[in-house]
């Protein structure tokens, strides 16, 4: 399943993604829903993040190429920090620029969703626990980010959590090809099959710290390759079998 999350009149549905067709759907995903026989094409829409989160729990420098960049030794345990509710951002949407910082960085990432509350969830049942995956821009803030030290003020303005366009249960999050461009010109592209710590190991180490509740995304870390972008540019975030991520900066 493809689910989206999306307004249209007003009102705000989910519905299941076929090509450029939306099934609309009575209910939500993470609790129960009937589809309807109501279709929409997405052009007649305008699609939201795939859910809300409580939290995004992101992992840093969990491939080894990002770590070396920065000069950092490889993890030995995750390196967890969040990013509030308020970073959320939906598909098309602008990135706002902040004034404070004179270097905003792309990071593409794999975002792992949540489907039902999680806690002390073994690494064998991680599986029953996620929705799906959908595409995440882990935005940083870089010229305010120390390399030692707490993380949140350069990850937690408004606007720092692009994320979407769907989520998929279609995909293996250990083999896909993931890939970043700002203006149409590739900057990252690495393999999730790279990832340090997976997305099972991730999804109950979390759990054994804190509860995972429905609509939550796990940001999984980003490749090498990161860079600075400015104003008016075009970022996108390209997953395989995840669709595209694009958003501007403002």
């Amino acid at each position: 399943m493809k689910y989206v999350r999306f307004k249209h009149q007003e009102e705000v549905s989910y519905g299941l993604l076929s090509d450029t067709t939306i099934k609309v759907l009575e209910g939500s995903p993470f609790t129960s829903y009937r589809e309807t026989s109501e279709k929409l094409s997405l052009e007649e829409v305008e699609l939201l993040t795939p859910c809300d989160y409580s939290k995004a729990i992101c992992i840093g420098l969990n491939y080894s190429d990002h770590a070396k960049e920065f000069q950092l030794p490889i993890p030995t345990e995750p390196v967890v920090f969040m990013k509030p509710s308020t970073a959320a951002l939906a598909p098309n949407k602008e990135i706002i620029y902040p004034e404070m910082s004179n270097r905003l960085d792309y990071e593409a990432e794999l975002a792992v969703v949540i489907g039902k509350k999680a806690r002390y969830v073994s690494e064998a049942d991680a599986s029953s626990y996620i929705l799906g995956y959908t595409c995440a821009n882990d935005i940083t803030a870089r010229d305010l980010q120390p390399k030692q030290g707490q993380w949140t003020v350069a990850k937690s303005f408004d606007t720092f959590c692009p994320f979407g366009p769907f989520i998929s249960d279609e995909v293996d999050p250990a083999n896909l090809v993931i890939e970043s461009r700002v203006n149409g010109r590739t900057m990252q592209k690495s393999n999730t099959s790279n990832l340090i710590f997976s997305v099972p190991f991730l999804v109950s180490y979390l759990s054994r710290i804190m509860t995972l509740l429905p609509g939550d995304i796990i940001l999984t870390g980003t490749p090498g390759g990161i860079s600075g972008m400015h104003k008016g540019d075009t970022v996108e975030i390209l997953i395989e079998g995840l669709g595209v991520l694009r958003n501007t900066i403002a």
